[in-house]
């Protein structure tokens, strides 16, 4: 109850708009500008964008300073020490310094936003902003600043007192809020004749076999068989024991998609802001989701950094200095070099499949749209993200309930014990 709620707040906060701003000509405007970064950011926001409500950046300011955060540890050999030396404490001042340049970046964001809605028009000439200048400014600054770090606190009291992973949630629920009209607008088309009731069958058939080989591919993993040498300490053996090492096809998550998105969304954004610039508008076109160079470029940049960020969060040097200092080994192996150069080797492997495998997810909507004509994004980003945080979100919901089984079978042996 309390995570419903706290997300029932976050999407009624999604339709407060921003003072100063026509909302009819800004609806207008993000209507004529899908295919750039404003529609990603729109989509991620659960359409706050879009309306250019309190909540208009959504949570990505936050991911943003997480993943810098992230990148510094590997830099940074302070952070990384206080990231791992200092235990709870170090990970408490690392969690206090995200939320400071998350609102860093909110003030810098919502100042380029303020900027740039000075200068759009909508398709008709109307213009956006009211009346333009600095008032309107700092008023946006200080209500999307303000926003973002309202949906931070959110995010971190579902993850503290409800059930799943609160800045999933927030993402999860912005996303699936947009498919009811994406599924209405499809209907709409059939009835109009403008999308063939043979495509739309197909397109029914083909949503299970994508949804199938989502989950399937997010649960695949690799065990490496470990084994712990026996030790003797006093009278007493300990160890002994065989286990396994998992590594994920998908390690690097969303965030190689999300990223070659935003790269290759570049151009078409600055094409937005300038439509009168033929060279511009050419470039602009070169980059559209539908060609052949957009698709080739993006299957290489989720390649690049499905390998960039694994190695990231997954270093197989640390993992063969623990194994080694616990006394743990891969059988027909050595421990040391050895251990780290066979898990890397591994992990390289699997990490190139799973690449292709987002990469293929996420170029069947721009395929379905370029040959058969097809309004409705099945694929892509937004779907990896919805099923993976619902996988995520179910197996807590399990948890939770196997925990609280077991403290009804502990609170009735208390009451037996006393009795």
């Amino acid at each position: 109850m309390w995570t419903f709620l706290l997300l029932a707040f976050y999407r009624v906060g999604i339709h407060v708009p921003v003072p100063g701003v026509d909302t009819a000509a800004l609806v207008e405007f993000f209507a004529s500008v899908q295919n750039t970064l404003f529609g990603m950011f729109d989509m991620f926001s659960g359409g706050g964008l879009r309306n250019l409500s309190i909540f208009a950046l959504g949570i990505m300011p936050y991911i943003s300073a997480s993943i810098i955060i992230q990148l510094l540890q590997v830099v940074s050999p302070d952070l990384k020490r206080i990231a791992k030396e200092e235990g709870a404490a170090g990970r408490k001042k690392l969690t206090q310094w995200t939320r400071y340049l998350t609102v860093l970046i909110t003030v810098l964001q919502g100042f380029g936003i303020a900027v740039g809605l000075e200068s759009m028009t909508s398709p008709t000439g109307a213009p956006v902003v009211l009346t333009a200048g600095w008032g309107f400014r700092l008023i946006t600054i200080l209500t999307l600043t303000a926003g973002t770090v309202l949906i931070m606190w959110i995010g971190e009291q579902i993850t503290a007192k409800g059930v799943g992973n609160g800045i999933s949630l927030i993402i999860f629920s912005g996303i699936v809020a947009g498919l009811p009209g994406a599924v209405l607008k499809s209907v709409n088309l059939i009835s109009a004749g403008e999308l063939s009731i043979f495509m739309g069958l197909v397109i029914l058939a083909l949503m299970p076999i994508v949804l199938g080989a989502i989950v399937f591919m997010e649960r695949g993993q690799r065990r490496i068989p470990i084994h712990y040498a026996k030790r003797q300490m006093g009278r007493k053996m300990f160890g002994g024991q065989t286990t396994h090492l998992p590594l994920r096809i998908n390690t690097a998550g969303v965030i190689p998609p999300i990223f070659a998105s935003s790269l290759l969304m570049f151009p078409a954004t600055i094409g937005s802001f300038a439509p009168g610039n033929e060279m511009l508008q050419q470039v602009t076109s070169w980059f559209a989701p539908t060609t052949i160079l957009y698709n080739v470029l993006f299957v290489a940049l989720v390649l690049f950094f499905c390998f960039f960020y694994t190695a990231i969060i997954f270093d197989p040097k640390d993992i063969a200095e623990n194994l080694k200092n616990s006394g743990g080994f891969i059988p027909g192996i050595r421990p040391g070099g050895k251990t780290r150069e066979y898990i890397d080797k591994v992990l390289s492997r699997i990490t190139l499949w799973g690449a292709f495998y987002i990469a293929a997810v996420c170029v069947l909507p721009m395929m379905l749209i370029s040959w058969a004509n097809v309004p409705f994004y099945f694929g892509g980003t937004s779907l990896l993200i919805v099923v993976g945080v619902a996988m995520d979100f179910m197996s807590q919901v399990e948890s939770h309930m196997i925990s609280r089984q077991y403290e009804g079978l502990m609170n009735k042996s208390r009451i037996k014990g006393r009795q």
